[in-house]
């Protein structure tokens, strides 16, 4: 298959480029030049909020890696002056809204256009709401640990966007016969960040919203590459949980449950040994993924 990775300047494209390498020709779009690793493939210049862009990078093309996203909210405060504090640039307020919606519509309308039969979309597991608590009100949590069925509770524009991006996969496969796929991976890690969590790993302190998910950048990788050929065996549309099978504790999960949540222990059952508080049955019974890597191989 010809395939378009989206975002492809960006740190996941790496891996998401290895896994295609052989198999699979390969386009990249993005803003900006990709990096060495990637430049002897072919490489559309553009950007997602732009429909022309998009209608020409999805010529000729079989199936969409879809990468691209602005990877936080970018209208709440202090953004900017993170950014600027990491030597980038300042984005406008409505950045994540226009990028992660706007520009997921249009690639979508542009692969419909040129007759794309596939797209695979890198979503987040903030689709639950559980990061990015606006409110200050705790993360309702039904169960543990969370998977597809549970309910959404987002708070800010990332989330939304990525939940929005859920749907708007969906809405595409009921209109125009796409098959399309989303995964909502936690922290995507290479393997150096995987590295330097085990250098640093220390007790658990209190509880975090965050549930110590991640994943690594090796294994997402492999889940949205077997989304892709395995899609003809697969429901026409559907959405993914990646994470690794543990958390980034060091202690059990459930003994850090009963230490700093004991009200979620009725609903904790399956929480066992340093299980992740996010469920990748799903995956590992539809497609047959199984993530391979954990941050714990790097322990000393």
């Amino acid at each position: 298959m010809k395939v378009l990775v989206t975002g492809a300047s960006g740190r996941f494209a790496e891996f998401m480029v290895k896994a295609l390498r052989g198999r699979h020709d390969i386009v990249l779009f993005a803003r900006s030049q990709p990096p060495e690793d990637r430049a002897d493939l072919p490489w559309v210049q553009g950007d997602l909020t732009n429909y022309e862009d998009c209608l020409r990078a999805v010529q000729g093309v079989d199936a969409i890696q879809h990468l691209g996203a602005v990877p936080s909210p970018s209208d709440v405060p202090g953004y900017n002056e993170r950014r600027a504090a990491m030597g980038l640039p300042p984005r406008p307020f409505d950045a994540t809204m226009m990028t992660n919606i706007m520009g997921t519509y249009y690639l979508l309308k542009a692969a419909v256009e040129a007759g794309v039969k596939i797209v695979v979309m890198t979503g987040s597991n903030c689709a639950f709401g559980h990061g990015f608590r606006t409110s200050g009100r705790p993360f309702p949590i039904k169960y543990l640990p969370l998977d597809e069925k549970h309910p959404s509770d987002v708070e800010d524009s990332y989330s939304y966007s990525k939940l929005v991006g859920e749907e708007m996969l969906a809405w595409f496969t009921r209109a125009y016969g796409l098959r399309t796929y989303m995964t909502r991976p936690a922290g995507i890690c290479p393997p150096e960040r995987l590295q330097r969590m085990a250098e640093t790993a220390a007790p658990c302190t209190g509880w975090s919203d965050w549930m110590w998910g991640y994943v690594a950048s090796e294994d997402l990788a492999e889940l949205q590459l077997m989304l892709m050929e395995k899609a003809e065996q697969l429901p026409p549309h559907d959405v993914f949980v990646a994470n690794g099978l543990d958390s980034t504790l060091l202690e059990p999960s459930l003994e850090v449950i009963e230490k700093f949540r004991p009200d979620l222990l009725p609903v904790s059952q399956k929480m066992t040994g340093h299980r992740a508080f996010f469920s990748v049955e799903h995956a590992q019974e539809v497609v047959g993924w199984t993530p391979k890597h954990s941050w714990r191989d790097y322990l000393k």
